[in-house]
């Protein structure tokens, strides 16, 4: 009988690659899917959850974000200063009119999971309003994401 060992991947031999996704093409919960499973390295052959193996992502254009049903108006975002009385909510279309990246990073973080590795790995993602953002000498790797059809 052979015993077989089990790999695990070490910190220094991780390959991190740069992922460029453009928000305006697809839905908000496409967009976080994708960039979440991309910063957690889920789809890595050397996935380890215990160990940081993820990507770079950048998103660009946030401002023309697209929202499916009335989203815009229902979806809330909620801050409270600690006091009483000092609950403060914004619904989805003030938030992307104020900072349209402050949307895109807060659907991504409430799709990782919440451990210690969750701040190393949004530290990895760069959202950006426009398509113009600094990472050109990366040269990230276009992801198309498509809209998955759902057979009834």
């Amino acid at each position: 009988m052979i015993a077989r060992k089990t790999y695990s991947v070490k910190p220094a031999e991780i390959d991190r690659k740069w992922y460029l996704i453009d928000a305006s093409s697809t839905n908000l919960g496409q967009v976080a899917t994708s960039a979440a499973n991309l910063l957690s390295g889920k789809g890595k052959p050397q996935f380890s959850r215990h160990i940081d193996c993820g990507d770079f992502v950048v998103v660009i254009s946030a401002a023309s974000l697209k929202v499916s049903g009335k989203k815009l108006t229902d979806k809330h975002y909620y801050k409270h200063s600690g006091y009483p009385g000092g609950l403060r909510t914004r619904t989805l279309a003030e938030q992307l009119q104020l900072d349209p990246t402050q949307v895109i990073e807060h659907a991504v973080r409430g799709m990782l999971p919440d451990n210690k590795l969750r701040q190393g790995r949004l530290s990895r993602l760069k959202v950006y309003p426009s398509e113009d953002h600094p990472h050109v000498a990366q040269k990230p790797e276009m992801l198309n994401i498509t809209k998955r059809k759902v057979n009834k």
